[in-house]
């Protein structure tokens, strides 16, 4: 499933780091391309729960493979197409694939393992987010300077075979979804406003982490003063932090939920603070960032393991809660870049921190309960 996870993030990102040989290639303009992202994005948030539910009667490792072919398909048109609304298509395709792929993973995860292990097991396949924000983007950026950005698109494809045998070959048999409650019972649950809650918290913790991330290069070259050259190492220093990160908070997603998730956001309002106030000094700043690194979509296990708990660990339920983390991606990095004319570079360092605050709020009326408990 990390591996399945990789895939999907790689081809995610890999429009970022292609740009400038994509609109070349396409015949468009570099802001056209930047909306295959967004294009990506959205058909996740929502693409993604109406083609988990159409996939609901199969049994899950025959709907992970339906996906796999999806997103195969989907590749297979961006590395051929002709144009930029071929592409923009492409995006949908494998964008609402890869939303109810990370649902039908994350579930197959929890039925495959004891209930104690649960946060570990997701932690070992939420990795595959960490290793593909590590090394997904800079390796589809290799290639297309490599071979073309088409070529980053093929390998993308052929990642996607290998991952689609490794799943077919390695999960168990398991139960047709009827067997264990059906989408009717997966979908009552959604009514829950403790669930609702706990999801729009998954969004904020995401969104906090975006609005910052998404703008971390022109912040550590305009304001911190690094040079073009030194960024992509400092995010490979990111990017390896939010590995250790994740393998942290996944050892205690289950036995310390809520009290991961209050220090993992309370930890993200300090850094992104610090981060805006000594953004123009670099040893404080390199520290903030990768601070930020390490207790922000880190929090995914201890998220993923709460929503499972109020609500059900079914494909359903994970593939909303999969578009309430993706919404945090689109708004972090919208709202994060509204102040930038008004108010500069670090004002996205800011609205991360005033989104976290909101997320540590949003703890509150969980927080009460368990203590009249």
């Amino acid at each position: 499933m990390a591996l399945g996870i990789f895939t999907m993030v790689t081809s995610e990102f890999a429009v970022g780091g292609l740009m400038p040989r994509m609109a070349e290639g396409l015949g468009t303009g570099v802001p056209q391309v930047g909306y295959l992202i967004t294009a990506f994005a959205l058909a996740m948030a929502v693409g993604g729960p109406v083609a988990a539910t159409a996939l609901h009667r199969l049994r899950p490792t025959t709907a992970l493979l339906v996906l796999y072919a999806v997103f195969l398909a989907g590749n297979a048109l961006a590395a051929a197409a002709p144009g930029y609304t071929a592409m923009f298509v492409a995006r949908v395709v494998t964008g609402a694939a890869s939303g109810a792929f990370f649902g039908v993973a994350l579930s197959v995860v929890a039925r495959i393992t004891r209930p104690e292990l649960r946060g570990r097991a997701t932690g070992v396949a939420m990795q595959g987010l960490m290793v593909g924000t590590l090394l997904g983007l800079p390796l589809a950026t290799f290639l297309g300077e490599l071979w073309g950005w088409r070529a980053a698109f093929v390998a993308i494809g052929v990642l996607t075979l290998v991952a689609a045998g490794a799943s077919a070959a390695a999960l168990p048999r398991l139960d047709h979804p009827e067997a264990v409650g059906g989408l009717g019972r997966e979908a009552a649950v959604l009514r829950d406003s403790r669930l609702i809650g706990a999801m729009l918290c998954s969004t904020l913790i995401i969104g906090a982490t975006f609005a910052a991330f998404s703008y971390f290069t022109p912040i550590l070259t305009e304001v911190t003063g690094f040079s073009s050259g030194t960024v992509p190492l400092l995010l490979l220093a990111y990017g390896a932090a939010t590995v250790v990160g994740n393998a942290v908070v996944a050892r205690f997603a289950v036995s310390r939920t809520l009290t991961v998730i209050a220090a993992g956001l309370a930890l993200n309002t300090a850094f992104l603070v610090t981060f805006a106030l000594a953004a123009g000094h670099k040893a404080p700043a390199v520290v903030a960032m990768a601070g930020i690194g390490l207790v922000g979509v880190t929090m995914n296990p201890a998220m993923i393991t709460r929503v499972q708990r109020i609500g059900n660990a079914g494909p359903l339920v994970n593939t909303v809660h999969s578009s309430f983390i993706t919404m945090g991606v689109v708004v972090g990095s919208w709202v994060g870049g509204l102040g930038i004319d008004a108010f500069g570079l670090r004002a996205p360092l800011w609205t991360g921190a005033a989104l976290a605050l909101v997320g540590l709020a949003t703890l509150l009326p969980s927080a009460a309960r368990r203590l009249r408990e």
